[in-house]
């Protein structure tokens, strides 16, 4: 592999970015629930009042992965970084790109002052798990994740 760069996202990232999402959703078996579209995605990141920040992994110039975050704010806790998604293409997997992108979300949170990070995985993702072991990350029992959708907020009666 030639020499991988870390650097912080741009707009223009935005399309290959989406492209790596959809490939997490057929990963993760779910290709359906990518809603989002490329404009939504830039706003969210680029627009006016942005809400996530993410850091791109590049090998010649070509984004093979990156790591989406934002801040979430715990009333125990304090100020976290929320780790949205970090996504690998396929052939890069297993080659560091992971475990740098994640060493600078622990320096972002480090440089900011966080109190801690959070994320999800997927309780089948067997990969994922072992490298976050490797962090000695903890992992919560007892918690259901509960969502309610735009449908379900635009629909409901006040």
């Amino acid at each position: 592999m030639n020499e991988l760069h870390i650097r912080i996202a741009k707009k223009d990232d935005c399309p290959r970015l989406l492209d790596l999402v959809h490939e997490l959703a057929l990963f993760e078996k779910a290709p359906e629930e990518v809603t989002v579209s490329l404009q939504e995605f830039e706003e969210a990141g680029f627009g006016t009042k942005p809400v996530w920040k993410a850091f791109v992994a590049e090998v010649d110039s070509f984004i093979v992965g990156f790591a989406l975050y934002y801040v979430r704010y715990s009333t125990w806790k304090g100020c976290r970084l929320y780790l949205e998604d970090l996504i690998v293409t396929e052939p890069f997997r297993g080659k560091g790109v992971g475990k740098k992108l994640f060493n600078r979300l622990i320096q972002e949170a480090q440089e900011l002052g966080f109190n801690g990070m959070t994320w999800q995985v997927l309780d089948w993702n067997e990969p994922a798990i072992n490298f976050y072991k490797k962090y000695e990350a903890g992992f919560d029992e007892g918690w259901v994740n509960v969502s309610l959708s735009k449908e379900q907020i635009t629909s409901y009666k006040l």
